[in-house]
């Protein structure tokens, strides 16, 4: 074993746990300097086996974490999708139920921490979801399950949030079985919910979460057939209503992109209909009549509707229209919206620098996006590839800060 590695590790995670040195020493009994030995190598040739086994306890991570040396990113990001994994497997949730004394918390609680956990993710704080949405999955699913025993249903809108989240967290980090489990059950939960609003919104996060399980046909009807179905009733809910039916067709936009992308025989009908696509989002954004209002955690407006213009044009190897649309969005409209939407953008134009061969601004753009929302840069398998594809392709006088990226991305030397 080598106590260097180790420390390395320990270290790591002993800052994605936002603990310090002097807590964690207190923690595991010992000193400051002891913690800064262990995490320097210098404490021990070979740490024993009882010190890591409590190391790991304190740090919430599985033993195997800390003596197997394998990529950071994708260390953690195991860790905190199988916490979500779990969840979604326990008994009473898969069967919706709830032992009698099972302590029940009061639905403003369960909206609070839902709306907290919605903010965390908007600022690109993935990794914490690990820990909020396994308790929040169990908390609202007994909930839901009292409620439905006394005859209510209110508590499926709740329930559908949250499994959104979860779907989210999961395109993130690139495990899309686990967006579809969570996707596929927040559409139920939703259609139980009888709030076409939720309904709308489960709606387009499936059609993601099948976007990126290469089932894009299957999303652009999904997407679309919940869009004519519910259009007249979400025009009644005003803001809400209106955002995630234009989000909808912001879904089956990108997934005609996907489409007209790949060898589908469809591909160049389907490429040629992104833009009606986006120009009906875009009707829905001028509906609302301001840019930036985030309704129901959509950022939906004007602005997004450019954005996922821009991944568009990336999709189809359409750099050069991306680049110039990516140009044209003003930097105070682009300030409005959430972090981790701004840095997913961000990181879209750095795939369309690096398609017409200017990987100087590729990385730069790539660091812009690590400073709106590290974890978007550091944790996404998609964007981390394109960081190991810079490498590749070498970027000249951007080498020095691409390689001090991948280091930050956990990607081997």
């Amino acid at each position: 074993m080598r106590n260097q590695s180790v420390g390395r590790r320990v270290a790591y995670w002993r800052e994605q746990r936002h603990i310090t040195q002097s807590d964690f020493g207190a923690l595991m009994r010992k000193s400051r300097r002891w913690v800064q030995d262990l995490e320097g190598g210098l404490r021990q040739s070979d740490p024993r086996l009882s010190v890591l086994e409590q190391a790991a306890a304190v740090l919430q991570v599985p033993l195997e974490t800390l003596l197997r040396d394998v990529p950071r990113a994708q260390c953690r990001d195991r860790v905190e999708l199988n916490a979500v994994r779990a969840a979604l497997q326990r008994h009473d949730v898969l069967t919706g139920t709830t032992a009698d004394e099972t302590v029940l918390l009061p639905a403003d609680v369960l909206e609070r921490r839902l709306a907290h956990a919605r903010s965390a993710f908007q600022s690109g704080h993935f990794a914490s979801l690990g820990r909020l949405i396994p308790k929040l999955l169990i908390d609202t699913n007994h909930a839901v399950a009292h409620r439905r025993n006394a005859g209510c249903p209110s508590g499926f809108r709740l329930l559908s949030l949250v499994l959104e989240l979860a779907q989210a967290v999961a395109i993130k980090y690139g495990d899309s079985n686990l967006a579809l489990t969570g996707s596929h059950r927040a559409v139920v939960a939703a259609e139980r919910s009888q709030d076409p609003v939720v309904i709308a919104s489960a709606a387009r996060h499936l059609a993601d979460a099948m976007i990126m399980h290469g089932q894009a046909h299957a999303a652009v009807s999904f997407a679309l057939t919940a869009a004519q179905r519910l259009e007249s009733a979400l025009r009644t809910r005003r803001a809400d209503g209106v955002s995630v039916l234009g989000m909808l067709y912001l879904k089956a936009a990108m997934a005609q992109a996907a489409i007209g992308a790949s060898d589908d025989r469809a591909a160049a009908a389907a490429a040629r209909t992104v833009a009606c696509l986006l120009k009906q989002a875009d009707k829905h954004a001028k509906e609302l009549g301001t840019d930036g209002l985030n309704a129901m955690w959509t950022a939906f407006g004007t602005t997004n509707v450019r954005l996922h213009q821009v991944a568009a044009h990336v999709h189809l190897s359409q750099a050069a229209e991306a680049i110039a649309v990516a140009n044209a969005i003003p930097d105070t409209a682009l300030k409005a919206l959430p972090k981790e939407r701004r840095a997913h953008f961000l990181a879209d134009l750095a795939h369309g620098f690096t398609q017409v061969g200017n990987h100087t601004m590729a990385v730069n753009a790539l660091l812009d996006a690590e400073n709106q929302a590290k974890e978007e840069v550091r944790r996404r398998p998609r964007t981390r590839q394109l960081v190991e594809k810079l490498r590749l392709l070498g970027t000249g006088s951007a080498d020095r800060r691409l390689q001090a990226l991948a280091m930050r991305c956990g990607l081997p030397g």
